[in-house]
């Protein structure tokens, strides 16, 4: 038998309608990738040169359990020069990707018990960090009216002897929205300690985004290259914790990832220092996909309130469609073949919602919802 933590791990259902979609692929039908939240873009041809160069030069071998010195003082100038605050490179672990940083936050933060306060909806992935190190996920419902930002009153209404941390993610998965600057204000001067993801950080098309630490000191930030920088299969990533829990984290990371890969994290100095043209380019070919998904969305009757600003995700009402997301999601990638990722998959919250991902060209997507506006159409 399996282990009961594995046994209790939900699925990522996005990936199961993934799985789905290549398996029809193979059969030969032609799929419209909505779904996934991966950059479309190839990776800048700099960051590139720089990993083959590394590949080439030997840089293969284990490097400091932190990071290599000149990528963590990149991150801190990065986060100097965008938000005005200041980092110690000490404070930086460079990690293979985000997603080990959140493992090693809750493992470092959390006793058995421990409880953490997530929006719901939210990131697929989050409960089960939290739950796989002994904590426990306290979730607050956050509504399309307001964005989908915590509402202050809500969250103090949860908090307890037992919560160790308020979970944000601004810009959101699946959402797309930002929290508002008063609002992180008012989260940040709660007692518990803050987690901050900001790997959507950067991929803002109106307003600005804020990163805890311009509120706060008592927080962890977790940040990486995989979106900005259209480095998925790097696998790059970093988490910013203070001071007092750089060496618990660090013996963490020792023991179960020894060090982050070598040549990326070359490449990742490189993508900081030199990729900013590359990452304009790619944000305004993104803000023009959003603000067609979303005119399209809209055209076809679903519903959009607040119109997501962030990262590449559009957040769709879709309940007068069906009340089962994920039956709905799976109707439309058989009929339809377009996939799209049902918002059940995001927490309870986000049921009777679709997501719809823009990271895939501009043809692509005009098709896709060709090809959904045709299937709601059959359905009347």
């Amino acid at each position: 038998m399996a282990s009961k933590r594995t046994e209790e791990m939900t699925s990522f259902i996005v990936m199961d309608v993934l799985e789905r979609a290549c398996e029809l692929e193979c059969e030969g039908k032609d799929i419209v990738h909505l779904e996934v939240g991966e950059p479309d873009f190839d990776t800048p041809e700099c960051v590139k040169e720089a990993a083959c160069k590394a590949l080439k030069d030997g840089f293969t071998h284990y490097t400091h359990s932190l990071g290599i010195l000149e990528l963590r003082e990149a991150i801190c100038e990065y986060y100097h020069d965008t938000y005005g605050v200041t980092v110690d490179p000490g404070q930086v672990v460079v990690t293979s990707g985000t997603s080990p940083a959140i493992f090693m936050t809750f493992a470092a933060l959390l006793e058995a018990g421990d409880q953490v306060i997530l929006s719901d909806p939210h990131y697929a992935c989050y409960p089960n960090f939290i739950k796989f190190v002994g904590g426990e996920p306290v979730m607050v419902p956050v509504f399309e009216e307001d964005g989908f930002q915590f509402r202050p009153e809500s969250m103090r209404e949860k908090l307890s002897e037992r919560t160790r941390a308020i979970f944000i993610n601004s810009p959101s998965n699946p959402t797309g929205n930002l929290l508002s600057k008063e609002r992180m204000q008012a989260i940040a001067d709660m007692p518990p300690w803050i987690v901050s993801d900001e790997i959507y950080h950067g991929l803002v098309y109106e307003g600005k985004e804020h990163s805890i630490l311009e509120f706060t000191d008592r927080a962890f930030v977790l940040n990486g290259f995989s979106k900005l920088f259209a480095m998925t299969g790097l696998r790059l990533g970093y988490l910013i914790a203070p001071k007092e829990f750089v060496r618990p984290i660090q013996k963490v990371h020792q023991n179960f990832f020894i060090s982050a890969n070598a040549m990326c994290q070359r490449a990742g100095i490189v993508a900081l220092k030199e990729s900013a043209e590359d990452v304009a380019r790619m944000k305004r070919i993104y803000n023009e996909r959003r603000v067609f998904m979303i005119r399209r969305l809209r055209e076809m009757g679903l519903g959009i309130t607040v119109e997501p600003t962030g990262a590449f995700y559009v957040f769709a009402n879709a309940r007068h469609l069906s009340e089962d997301s994920y039956a709905l999601a799976f109707e439309i990638l058989e009929k339809a073949c377009v996939g799209v990722t049902p918002g059940i998959d995001f927490g309870k919250h986000g049921e009777g919602y679709l997501r719809f991902s823009y990271a895939n060209s501009m043809e692509n997507i005009a098709e896709g919802l060709n090809r959904l506006e045709a299937y709601l159409a059959s359905r009347k």
